[in-house]
């Protein structure tokens, strides 16, 4: 038997068994064989299958244009989930009017992490915000963003950690596919891995769901690079 023809038998068998791990992860090994030549894998699916094996998930947001379509679709069928929200201190005034009308909208399960250090506090002793490339910048990313999270990470102990990372974010991105192993080895599914921007702002418009337009992240060096979050281990 080719491997391509195991791998769609296992899909199937997803309907008809109790689903596992390994069910989740063949929904993208059957479109990576393909080549991606057949359809990808639609969210609903690769969130009937996460849920199915979850015991303790969670979802992590930044409140970043497009994020709303994720959370609305998690809580549309698990209104408790945890919502995890790493709050710098850096947001814009904006993002925090967005932060409060999407949970008043979603009726959001939200915790918010922050660091040990505010942003004034460490405007006033560390001074200005430390650019890529500034041997202080790691430190100051471990401080505002890391730190936070696996704090998260240890009150929660999540079995499995949806995030809404999309293959067209950046190269590393592009290497995950949507189940992938993330910080401690939790399994990290992405639902809207294969969707573009467009897929996005429909599902916004669908739902009558107002976007965030007004957002930046000095922890992230870059559109294309990585925070450190998914790089963790």
């Amino acid at each position: 038997m080719r491997v391509i023809e195991f791998c769609e038998m296992t899909y199937q068998m997803n309907v008809t068994t109790t689903p596992s791990v390994s069910h989740l992860w063949a929904i993208d090994k059957v479109h990576e064989l393909h080549g991606g030549s057949d359809a990808a894998p639609q969210p609903e699916a690769i969130l009937d299958q996460a849920f199915a094996v979850a015991s303790r998930p969670l979802v992590t947001t930044n409140f970043r244009p497009g994020s709303a379509a994720l959370l609305h679709l998690l809580v549309s069928q698990r209104p408790d989930l945890p919502v995890i929200w790493i709050d710098s201190g850096y947001n814009t005034s904006a993002t925090y009017h967005y932060v409060d009308y999407l949970t008043t909208r979603l009726s959001l399960n939200l915790h918010v992490y922050t660091p040990t250090w505010t942003a004034g506090r460490f405007a006033a002793l560390g001074g200005p915000v430390p650019s890529p490339g500034d041997e202080h910048y790691d430190a100051f990313v471990e401080l505002m963003k890391l730190e936070p999270f696996t704090r998260a990470f240890d009150d929660f102990a999540p079995d499995v950690w949806f995030t809404g990372i999309r293959r067209h974010q950046s190269v590393y991105r592009s290497t995950l596919g949507s189940v992938s192993r993330g910080h401690r080895g939790v399994l990290r599914v992405a639902p809207m891995y294969y969707w573009d921007d467009a897929d996005v702002d429909a599902y916004l418009d669908r739902h009558a769901i107002a976007n965030n337009t007004d957002y930046v992240d000095p922890t992230k060096p870059g559109d294309k690079l990585e925070c450190g979050l998914q790089h963790l281990l």
